[in-house]
């Protein structure tokens, strides 16, 4: 185990129509946005108040044309891109796009585990380590659908230091086992019955309340994926995905 463990720092929905995209997320979470010229292309920031939480870009031609539907990535920080892009594919991971700087920004690697599970490595260069948050707008759990969540936690846990929480008995469905990174329960992971394909990474996203949200995903042209429901701890959370086919998921501590 690494002594220091890393945090997500940041989320980038790659998506086919940014524009739609704005509206719903606009709508549904309550982000505002602001867009950011970049050598050809407009990267579209998303805010909370004053604080940045993602971005939105049009997805790559390459990746839609090999298959790839409009998804959320999460950004894990590193000391060093290269190096970890190195130690990750030593694990048994893969990078599909090799270390490039972001200027002024950072440098990052596009990655994914060795299940499939796709992330992005990311050096800032002013570091962004922060933890989960129950304010509206901001991200509130990380969940990994696995195929096979115990060899997917010993990846994780040896590459950024993540260690276990507790686990919840699911019954048929298994083990949800809890992560913490820095001590903080930040997420968690389990055998998914939904991953008929490839395992993937599901942002919640804090809104007020779930029933208006759910109302506003339906007006939105998005659609409910699973729930609503209550977990433990008392939140309500909802599955999703928006009308380009992204997967999300919202949780409130008010029905």
């Amino acid at each position: 185990m690494t002594s220091k463990q890393s945090s997500f720092v940041w989320y980038e929905l790659l998506s086919t129509d940014v524009a739609a995209a704005k509206a719903f997320y606009g709508n549904v979470v309550g982000w505002e946005t602001q867009d950011v010229p970049m050598p050809g292309m407009t990267y579209s920031l998303l805010l909370t108040g004053k604080t940045q939480v993602g971005g939105m870009m049009t997805m790559p031609k390459d990746d839609s044309d090999a298959g790839l539907r409009p998804f959320w990535a999460g950004y894990i920080e590193v000391d060093d891109c290269d190096a970890a892009a190195s130690k990750l594919q030593r694990l048994g991971g893969k990078i599909y796009g090799p270390p490039a700087d972001i200027p002024n920004v950072g440098r990052f690697a596009v990655a994914a585990d060795p299940q499939g599970a796709l992330f992005n490595l990311f050096k800032p260069q002013q570091s962004g380590q922060r933890g989960i948050s129950n304010a509206p707008g901001q991200v509130g759990w990380h969940e990994l659908h696995a195929r096979d969540w115990q060899k997917a936690f010993d990846f994780y846990g040896e590459m950024f230091g993540w260690q276990k929480g507790d686990s919840m008995d699911m019954g048929p469905m298994g083990t949800y086992q809890l992560i913490t990174i820095n001590g903080i329960a930040s997420g968690g992971m389990f055998n998914s019955p939904g991953v008929t394909a490839t395992p993937y990474w599901l942002m919640y996203f804090n809104v007020p309340d779930i029933d208006s949200a759910l109302r506003r995903i339906a007006d939105g042209g998005g659609k409910i994926m699973m729930g609503p429901h209550q977990v433990p701890g008392g939140n309500w959370i909802v599955q999703g995905a928006d009308p380009q086919g992204a997967l999300f998921a919202l949780s409130s501590g008010q029905k």
